[in-house]
């Protein structure tokens, strides 16, 4: 497509939600452009790429587990045709299953419970004894109690992802408009396009509104259809497992430390992802001493060896999280306009799903069945995002960093 062709779509946020929109979107015949000062960049370049539909499962969130469950069936396939189109591309994807451990009688008893849920919600874990768990993971503390193995629980490297999506999105004719999205144009009550940053307006057939944290502070969006998604911060660390201490694990391995969740995600490349702090605290994106201590001790109770390990990168970004914790998907009341966002802590697990429902609204107009209770209507009331500012806890996955408040504006955004 020209630069000068109006688009069918104008996707705002050029992280993997909406990249994987947009190339949806061009794969279906429609003509896409992308509005992002650095597509690819944001959440991708922080969160640590668990797909774990199983291991993340929470009270109270079965719904989303349907969800979660549809994308992770995709994976396989949607990593092949992935990689394929972004011109065989890596993304790091391995089906190297998660290991939860408990490491006291406390975590144990939550484990039992949780292995429960997940019997009574059909999921498949194999409870494990704090033996078994080290004898497959050897570096595992020697006071393990005992474990959850989850075999259909994966990874994938959230920086190949997006490096994928953005050639896959160059290669299947979406533009992308390296800017500022500044404000939404709504035109005879309808969305019609975007003012980026240098003045320069970009109209469109629909709008996707897909920029993360961020998206519930762009101009011009009527207070009625403004997503309510708040930031949540999240810090994690990365080491490098050098070829002497090779192999270091073979899976994720996960647990609740004191209250707080920790987990190791070990790449193929010699890479260990330690995750994730989740706090509270609007749009700070500072690395603290204290958030990395954290991950560290804990990460130490679980498997002791990792202090010997080179520390190679320390990282912070924002979560969008919604009311629900869920993700909000779809038409909103203003014609033309569409929300992919409030992903929280399963944006890279909902990428393969969130592309095909997007893909679809785009088409047919309609939200398929699957994504129904996500439809971005059921928050139509919300007057604005929401904006916490309480103490810190410990959950996973960050997003993408920005500054300041009130309208502003938009780039990047994933989970």
């Amino acid at each position: 497509m020209h630069p000068r062709t109006k688009p069918d779509v104008l996707v705002i946020g050029g992280g993997i939600i909406g990249l994987v929109t947009a190339w949806r979107a061009a794969q279906r015949g429609l003509r896409a452009a992308v509005v992002d000062p650095e597509p690819g960049g944001g959440a991708a370049q922080v969160a640590a790429g668990m797909l774990a539909a199983v291991t993340e499962l929470h009270y109270g969130e079965e719904t989303l587990l349907g969800l979660n469950l549809a994308s992770a069936r995709r994976y396989p396939d949607f990593v092949a045709e992935l990689q394929e189109a972004a011109g065989g591309a890596d993304v790091g994807y391995r089906a190297c299953g998660t290991l939860a451990v408990a490491l006291d009688a406390d975590d144990r008893a939550h484990l039992r419970e949780l292995h429960a849920l997940q019997s009574r919600s059909g999921l498949e874990s194999e409870w494990l004894s704090g033996r078994e768990c080290r004898r497959l993971e050897p570096m595992l503390a020697p006071g393990v109690r005992g474990g959850l193995r989850v075999d259909g629980d994966h990874q994938v490297d959230p920086r190949r992802l997006a490096a994928a999506l953005v050639a896959a999105c160059e290669r299947a004719g979406v533009v992308l408009h390296r800017a500022w999205a500044e404000r939404l144009t709504v035109v005879r009550d309808r969305a019609a396009g975007a003012v980026l940053g240098d003045g320069t307006e970009v109209a469109a057939g629909q709008v996707v509104l897909a920029a993360g944290s961020l998206s519930g502070r762009l101009g011009g969006v009527p207070d009625e259809v403004l997503p309510p998604v708040r930031p949540v911060k999240g810090q994690v660390l990365r080491l490098t497992v050098p070829s002497a201490y090779a192999p270091f694990l073979s899976r994720t391995v996960r647990a609740v430390v004191r209250g707080s969740h920790v987990y190791l995600v070990p790449r193929e490349n010699g890479e260990l992802v330690v995750g994730a702090t989740s706090e509270e605290l609007g749009w700070d994106t500072t690395v603290t001493a204290g958030g990395v201590y954290e991950l560290l001790r804990d990460a130490h109770e679980l498997v002791p060896g990792i202090t010997e390990l080179p520390l190679t990168e320390t990282r912070a970004g924002l979560r969008p999280g919604s009311p629900d914790n869920a993700p909000l998907l779809g038409p909103t009341a203003l014609p033309g306009l569409h929300l992919a966002t409030g992903h929280y802590r399963n944006g890279v697990l909902l990428t393969p799903v969130t592309g095909d429902v997007m893909a679809e609204v785009l088409v047919t107009g309609a939200l398929p069945d699957e994504a129904r209770p996500f439809a971005a209507a059921r928050f139509s009331s919300a007057s604005g995002p929401a904006d916490p500012a309480s103490a810190s806890a410990s959950a996973s996955g960050p997003a993408d960093p920005a500054s300041g408040s009130g309208s502003a504006p938009v780039s990047v955004g994933v989970s």
